[in-house]
């Protein structure tokens, strides 16, 4: 049996550079990157090494960069520290964001008292950057932050950052975006300032599970979340991961060298499988948008009318070798369909399937996982 992986929005497979990397360190780097002695200075060393690779692809500088275990904690501390430390009394949002931010501003509402504006949003989840302005400007008084992610995870909509943080600099909000699904896929340039936090996490760029990138605005720098030791310049404590940070640097300074390339590639297999959809399978609609201005180039979901098999529609693929997504990874297992795709008025009874691509997939895949479908519908 052939086995597709397509599930690349949830994780990818760790490039064998990363893994070398990994290695390489676990065997040379014994010591605590806190100690003094050579083994120790040796593994901070390392870090720092890399922590201005990462700085230096995203145009910032090795003094905002912080490594966290991932894309969880780091939209977490954003979202605490936000309003313990730096004194944010209103959060805008949407009803569209990642699980981590959602649930996160949902327990801060609740415990903290926080008023939190919810983003209106169409069909494909756009937001209205009127209402943003607006939102923004009554809110002029008060400190507040702005948390919308820079692509959806489960339909792969893109929010226009750019945009989004010329507005929050322009009425003085801070701006935060979960970018995990676009680090290492598209490029992203800090240098302006005007986002203020961004969060990622190596595992979407082919990098190692459990480590991940925290970007943090010099004019915005928080205490700890996670206390502990003085570690990362006494902003995230715990003993590094030096192993997990190395293979994240060059998995995603591979990711940066093969950006153009890897995205026309990706292209092409979400475009060609797009075009059989349509030919082979006229019923089913698209829940991404189709367009890879306004997509993310690596995600399509796809909406397949109720009908006998939809629900067992997901594990046929599984059983057939095929492995893709009912909706975000983070909530695989809920009873509860997608509030995602509820929000975008997608609760009409039949089965979403979201399918992710990767470099590392191929037109023949492409063919087959369509034949598998023609067959279980």
């Amino acid at each position: 049996m052939k086995n597709i992986y397509l599930d690349n929005a949830a994780s990818t497979a760790i490039l064998d550079v990363a893994i070398e990397s990994m290695t390489e360190a676990l065997r040379l780097y014994r010591g605590n990157p806190s100690s003094t002695h050579r083994y120790g200075r040796k593994a901070k060393a390392a870090i720092e090494k890399a922590r201005k690779e990462i700085a230096d692809i995203f145009n910032a500088t090795p003094g905002e960069i912080f490594f966290t275990s991932g894309g969880t904690e780091a939209n977490n501390t954003v979202l605490h520290s936000a309003i313990k430390q730096l004194g944010v009394q209103h959060i805008v949002t949407s009803p569209t964001e990642h699980p981590s931010v959602k649930n996160t501003i949902d327990h801060i509402h609740e415990y903290y008292k926080i008023p939190v504006t919810y983003l209106e949003v169409d069909s494909a989840g756009r937001i209205d950057l009127d209402q943003l302005e607006k939102v923004l400007r009554d809110l002029s008084d008060k400190k507040t932050l702005v948390s919308l992610m820079h692509a959806n995870n489960e339909t792969g909509l893109l929010h226009p950052i750019e945009e989004i943080g010329q507005l929050c600099e322009k009425t003085g909000a801070l701006f935060h975006t979960d970018a995990v699904q676009t680090v290492g896929h598209l490029p992203i340039d800090l240098s302006d300032g005007k986002i203020s936090f961004l969060s990622a996490s190596a595992h979407k760029f082919n990098g190692p599970k459990g480590i991940g990138i925290l970007y943090i605005h010099q004019d915005n720098m928080i205490e700890p979340f996670i206390r502990g030791g003085n570690q990362e310049r006494n902003v995230r404590a715990g003993t590094e991961n030096v192993a997990g940070i190395l293979g994240m640097a060059r998995a995603l300074t591979y990711g940066h060298e093969q950006l153009q390339q890897k995205r026309n590639y990706v292209t092409t297999l979400r475009n060609y499988f797009i075009g059989l959809i349509e030919k082979e399978l006229p019923e089913v609609k698209f829940i991404s948008q189709k367009s890879n201005e306004e997509c993310m180039f690596t995600i399509l979901n796809l909406y397949f009318p109720k009908s006998e098999n939809t629900d067992m529609l997901l594990m046929n693929l599984d059983l057939e070798g095929i492995s893709a997504s009912g909706g975000s990874a983070c909530n695989s297992g809920a009873a509860t369909e997608s509030y995602v795709l509820e929000a975008l008025g997608w609760n009409k009874g039949g089965k979403s399937i979201r399918f992710s691509f990767s470099f590392q997939n191929n037109i023949e895949e492409i063919d087959h996982v369509v034949e598998v479908l023609k067959n279980n519908i």
